[in-house]
């Protein structure tokens, strides 16, 4: 079905106020939103889209959206963070709490049946039953729902939102088809591809290297298999976004006599902001946290982030790392390093970098549990 003809639908229901976290399976729903949101559409129809930072954030706006105005707003994500919003649907959105009316938006990753990557397989197996385990009445679209079944749907979608009921929409994928979209830049030239090859020549070659999950850790492994002919000593945490400065600090914690890298994203590090206090406030000797800022999260279709009005750098300087570093370019990036070879303290370094992969960018070929058995073997000797 078309993004603008279910939009449309969303509009009929009083919806006018739409907010989440991006997921690939909805790419063709949300740049219809931005379009809306900027009056580039010729429906007509006006949205206020709001690209949120998480989900529980983006729960949080639905909630305040409807006591602003009375009417209902739409929630949408990638089924892996329907962890993000379970504490807000059950104790904000329930009819035992504020009885708040709410319609969900969520892409079935890990569809059972669908080939996908390993850390969607579990998650797409629970989704259904996750939702429904929250009171939340779910329904399922494909590319084969015709649009007389949409319009059944949302019939039944209005009757449950007048009742203050929370429900679901479940996103297979190839149910939306493309809407023309245009290129985007943010006009910068280091390509992040080539600045995780600078980054992995400039880190020696044993120490630990955590990367966060999407085309960062693909990347990792392509490049740390093109410059050492392995990745081993790379930890490539292909879910749980948002958490890999953790895992690396946890990791840390019990190695510290160990240098650490941690390869983050800045959607991911604005998903779980509050890591970088906790990691300041511990102080560990020798953990280099790296952001890799594109504005964007590239990963799940290319929505903006908030990255393009925060200071990565300052927010880390004012957190309490103590060396911190903004690099544009190769030269930039070797300075950093330069500057804390014989330097011990926590540092974060921000490279900014370009939009955009190549086309062919491969996956690991590992499963995740055969990357952790590596791993460890590698960097616990």
């Amino acid at each position: 079905m078309r993004a603008s003809y279910f939009c449309k639908k969303l509009s009929e229901l009083g919806i006018d106020t739409v907010s989440g976290v991006p997921d690939s399976l909805l790419k063709n729903f949300c740049e219809y939103l931005d379009k809306s949101q900027n009056g580039e559409t010729d429906d007509g129809i006006r949205f206020k889209h709001f690209t949120a930072e998480n989900e529980g954030g983006a729960a949080g706006i639905c909630a305040g959206a409807y006591l602003a105005t009375g009417r209902p707003a739409c929630l949408y994500m990638q089924n892996s963070g329907i962890g993000n919003v379970v504490n807000p649907i059950c104790s904000l959105f329930h009819r035992d709490v504020y009885d708040i009316p709410l319609l969900m938006l969520v892409g079935w990753r890990g569809e059972p049946g669908v080939k996908d990557e390993p850390q969607h397989v579990f998650q797409g197996k629970a989704t259904i039953k996750l939702l429904e385990d929250m009171d939340i009445e779910t329904f399922v679209v494909s590319k084969d729902t015709t649009d007389e079944e949409v319009n059944e749907l949302f019939e039944t979608l209005g009757k449950l939102l007048k009742d203050n009921r929370q429900c679901a929409v479940v996103v297979k994928k190839g149910t939306f088809v493309d809407e023309k979209s245009r290129a985007k830049t943010n006009g910068r030239d280091y390509v992040r591809e080539e600045a995780i090859g600078d980054i992995l020549k400039l880190i020696g070659e044993n120490d630990p290297v955590f990367s966060t999950t999407g085309k960062i850790s693909r990347e990792v492994y392509e490049q740390s298999d093109k410059i050492y002919g392995n990745h081993s000593r790379c930890f490539l945490t292909v879910g749980s976004m948002g958490h890999t400065s953790m895992i690396a600090f946890g990791y840390k914690a019990n190695h510290p006599e160990k240098r650490v890298f941690c390869i983050d994203g800045d959607g991911a590090v604005l998903m779980h902001m509050g890591s970088m206090a906790f990691i300041a406030e511990q102080q560990p000797e020798n953990f280099v946290h790296i952001v890799i800022n594109n504005n964007a999260h590239e990963s799940v279709g290319g929505m903006d982030t908030a990255a393009k009005h925060a200071d990565f750098a300052a927010i880390a300087k004012d957190c309490g790392y103590k060396n911190v570093y903004i690099a544009e370019n190769k030269e930039e990036l070797e300075k950093a390093f330069a500057a804390i070879e014989n330097n011990t303290e926590l540092t974060l370094i921000e490279v900014r970098v370009a939009l955009g992969a190549r086309d062919d960018l491969g996956r690991p070929k590992e499963t995740p549990r055969e990357n952790k058995a590596v791993f460890m073997g590698k960097v616990n000797g």
